[in-house]
């Protein structure tokens, strides 16, 4: 059987690209004796490799229309200054302090019996012709049935639960439903030892539920979604490995 020569170059490629960057981070960290990690140069980010623009929810443009002799300008954010969300794209501080608990223990006890007798003593005077016709030796239609089951249920289950969770955040104003309602868009990546935490916070607030502050508290939140997770080498040590999570899955018993 020939080789894969395809499969070769490939594996050959892999290697010597491990290689390189295994050395590259060996002299880099050979030359960091002594002295430690050198801060990075102040660069234009816009000229890194991997740079991406962002892209935002913008408001609709308006045109501003000139009224002479006066200090106000239609469609100006500031006079007496209100630096509080109102439009697409603006931004709030959202205050996230969960810390719910709850205790619920169920017991279920359940016991049934049922008996159902049957008996043949008057058919059209058939009832003593019953034993000729292939019937079971010392067949009795006086008991010609006799039905019995009995059933018994017990169940008992506990569930305890207490999340805490404090974090306070910006979110992004990303549309402005009809009744004036926003609806807030909230995303934090962190990044600290190859482990990655994140957090996600959606849902429809009242411009008149922000303070002054400019800042929303999560319990003025309707239709709240949070999502608050990691991912990393500390996060995959804690879950089953994939092969034992699919055979949770298709193993029936």
């Amino acid at each position: 059987m020939k080789p894969n020569v395809s499969l070769l170059k490939t594996l050959a490629l892999t290697t010597t690209l491990t290689l390189v960057l295994s050395a590259c981070n060996t002299v880099s960290r050979i030359s960091e004796i002594g002295d430690g990690p050198e801060l990075s140069e102040i660069t234009n980010p816009k000229a890194m490799p991997d740079y991406r623009p962002v892209s935002l929810p913008m408001p609709t443009p308006q045109s501003t229309a000139e009224n002479a002799n006066s200090l106000w300008r239609p469609g100006a954010r500031a006079f007496f200054k209100d630096d509080r969300a109102k439009e697409v794209g603006d931004i709030l501080t959202v205050n996230l302090a969960l810390n719910d608990s709850a205790d619920m223990a169920n017991e279920t006890k359940r016991d049934r019996t049922d008996r159902e007798n049957a008996d043949v003593t008057n058919l059209l005077g058939f009832e003593t012709k019953f034993a000729k016709n292939n019937l079971p030796a010392g067949f009795n239609p006086t008991a010609a049935a006799n039905f019995g089951n009995t059933h018994a249920t017990e169940g008992d289950g506990t569930i305890k639960r207490s999340e805490t969770v404090s974090l306070t955040f910006a979110a992004v104003v990303t549309q402005i439903l009809p009744n004036g309602s926003m609806v807030i868009l909230g995303r934090q990546e962190v990044l600290v030892n190859s482990e990655m935490r994140e957090l996600e916070v959606s849902g429809v607030i009242r411009p008149g539920d922000i303070d002054a502050t400019n800042t929303i508290t999560h319990d003025k939140i309707a239709e709240m979604r949070v999502a608050y997770g990691g991912r990393g080498t500390l996060s995959n040590l804690q879950q089953p490995r994939w092969g034992t999570q699919l055979w949770d899955i298709l193993f029936p018993f």
